[in-house]
């Protein structure tokens, strides 16, 4: 039985995932987990003449808070050392995947407050949040 923490993270990337659909972007991945961390979300811009070729990649750390707690202390669970995880995570899925070294990559990060008596969420993306 998930906890009442894992069913707002959960929720909150759902959120996110639909919102990443919404700007244009192809959902790859959920929940990577290599033995140095987790990427919550892999997605790929589209781009370039031939069907399927990748743009950029795009990775994505997703952080839930319940309505009326601030965003921005959501933003500072994602410290040097989370960086620091992230940033080796996406080079692992990058080689592990076999994408071309020329697709840029960035890692972005998706700040989702939830109102539970609304059911009404605010979504933050904070895009190249992680370097």
């Amino acid at each position: 039985m998930l906890t009442p923490k894992r069913q707002l993270g959960n929720l909150g990337e759902d959120l996110a995932v639909n919102f990443l659909r919404r700007q244009g972007l192809k959902i790859l991945d959920r929940n990577f987990s290599t033995k140095f961390g987790e990427l919550d979300i892999v997605a790929a811009k589209p781009g370039g003449f031939f069907k399927g070729k990748i743009e950029e990649m795009i990775f994505a750390e997703v952080k839930t808070v319940k309505a009326g707690v601030l965003l921005a202390l959501a933003a500072q669970n994602v410290h040097f050392s989370k960086k620091e995880r992230l940033k080796k995570t996406a080079k692992i899925y990058l080689k592990i995947k076999k994408i071309p070294p020329e697709i840029p990559w960035r890692i972005d990060v998706i700040l989702v407050a939830f109102d539970e008596s609304t059911g009404l969420a605010e979504v933050e993306h904070l895009k190249n949040a992680v370097w």
